[in-house]
């Protein structure tokens, strides 16, 4: 490859995966690769690849199988084009990948990103390359941190991430072995990261980690500090006006992190925190370490401490044995805490993890059934918390223009998009919404005359 080089980075899954594709993409910056949105005119295209949705694998080589005959048409013409597979299929699969799908060049787990140049170079010398280690440096150290314009581009919005891997081991889930042990990136790196995206215009940062809320990185003052505390010192960078924070476990709950939700106007009062299931016996079964009851107590003190917090989880249906009457503990849980949006899936086997071997495998139909069920129930209680938000006022960051001439739109504290008619001047500025209308997806709203306020706009019984 040579002279002006692209790179198109399509990510699949969680934030994480679009966190590491902007690094990505940042690092390869510096080797003189520019970013295009389509792969037709790349010299590189990296799929950026999750394992935790169903037939993740399947739809990776399926995506394959057209990007190999880009890269025969452009062999015709004259062009190399690269494909690299990262991510957590990447780590699962390793050398399968390239023995199925052999017009893929480099195979990278989500811990070599910053082995990315040196991978190239060696895919330059007619290797197909797997780097899929666990290696001893710190990537973070290393992975260049993206230009002022490349921050703009994407955004006010930006994610940041604090925390990778997993200690937990839920037998369904494959990240502990994908992402490895529980790594906790120190405080005084994730303030300086902030800092720059503040810089560069950013307005609201995610945190984020595979167990955000089991954060411990090193602080300033030489010990381990919690989440909360985090959250509280990144609130003090000028420029910041809004936090967020995910994926959090039900055991790593602890008292900071209630005393942010409390203390913080700058923190959202919007928590995705996955359950799984409603049922005790299937929650063990699962080895979630926490039952229903220490769900729902969590739940409880989250409402103590924010009493206009909303929720959104994560549910699994036809977990192996999973019964008739425990799936509907999971209905009944759902009635109970009120959620404002969930995702939730078919279990599905990954091979190598506990599940996947467990007897009493539920039927396929049984499962679809079920998860009809369970998503009616869901979008009831959605519906009827969007429903609320008509005639109240809240505190929109405006984050692009909407499809329609003349629209912009934003999110609410409740990570809703909220469109209103206002001119693009508005982009990156927090504004005072009246909501009027509510569609399926969508809330629509009028700029108020008050402005908007310090702190947070809430909605009366916004949990419930």
């Amino acid at each position: 490859m040579s002279g002006a080089r692209k790179v198109h980075i399509k990510s699949f899954g969680c934030q994480m995966n679009v966190y590491d594709s902007h690094r990505m993409a940042d690092t390869l910056a510096g080797e003189g690769f520019a970013e295009t949105a389509t792969p037709d005119d790349a010299d590189l295209v990296i799929l950026n690849t999750c394992h935790i949705r169903e037939k993740a694998a399947e739809k990776i080589y399926s995506e394959l199988g057209r990007i190999r005959v880009m890269k025969q048409e452009a062999a015709r013409g004259g062009r190399q084009l690269v494909i690299a597979v990262a991510g957590c299929v990447a780590q699962a699969e390793g050398e399968e990948i390239i023995r199925r799908a052999p017009a893929v060049d480099l195979v990278v787990g989500p811990q070599s990103y910053h082995r990315l140049p040196e991978l190239l170079t060696r895919v330059g010398r007619g290797e197909a390359v797997v780097d899929t280690e666990f290696p001893v440096e710190d990537k973070f150290d290393i992975l260049k941190a993206p230009s002022r314009e490349a921050t703009r581009a994407r955004g006010v919005s930006a994610f940041v991430t604090v925390q990778e891997g997993c200690d937990k081991f839920c037998t369904f889930c494959v990240v502990p072995y994908t992402r490895g042990a529980e790594v906790s990136r120190p405080v005084a790196k994730i303030v300086a990261e902030v800092e720059r995206l503040a810089d560069a215009g950013v307005r609201e940062v995610s945190l984020i980690g595979q167990n955000v809320n089991a954060y411990h990185g090193e602080g300033p003052d030489g010990r381990a500090w919690t989440l909360g505390r985090l959250l509280h010192r990144i609130a003090d960078v000028p420029g910041i006006a809004r936090l967020r924070y995910t994926t959090s476990h039900p055991c790593d709950m602890e008292e900071s992190l209630y005393a942010a939700h409390r203390d913080l106007p700058a923190l959202m009062p919007y928590l995705h925190l996955p359950v799984q299931s409603g049922s005790d016996r299937i929650l063990d079964a699962m080895n979630r370490r926490h039952t229903r009851a220490d769900y729902l107590d969590a739940i409880a003190r989250m409402r103590d401490a924010q009493p206009v917090i909303a929720f959104s989880s994560d549910f699994i249906v036809g977990f192996p044995g999973e019964t008739d009457d425990e799936f509907h503990e999971t209905l009944s849980l759902v009635d109970e805490v009120g959620f404002a949006g969930a995702f939730s899936f078919k279990y599905s086997p990954r091979p190598g993890t506990p599940a996947a071997d467990m007897a009493a495998q539920v039927p396929e139909d049984i499962k679809t059934e079920r998860l009809y069920e369970l998503q009616a129930a869901i979008d009831r209680h959605q519906k009827a918390f969007n429903a609320r938000c008509v005639g109240q006022s809240f505190n929109v960051l405006f984050e692009k223009e909407a499809r329609h001439p003349g629209q912009m739109v934003g999110r609410s504290p409740y990570l809703q998009p909220i469109h209103v008619m206002a001119p693009s001047s508005i982009i990156g500025a927090i504004r005072r919404v009246t909501v009027t209308e509510v569609s399926a997806n969508s809330l629509f709203g009028e700029l108020a005359e008050a402005p908007a306020r310090a702190g947070q706009p809430m909605m009366a019984e916004a949990g419930g």
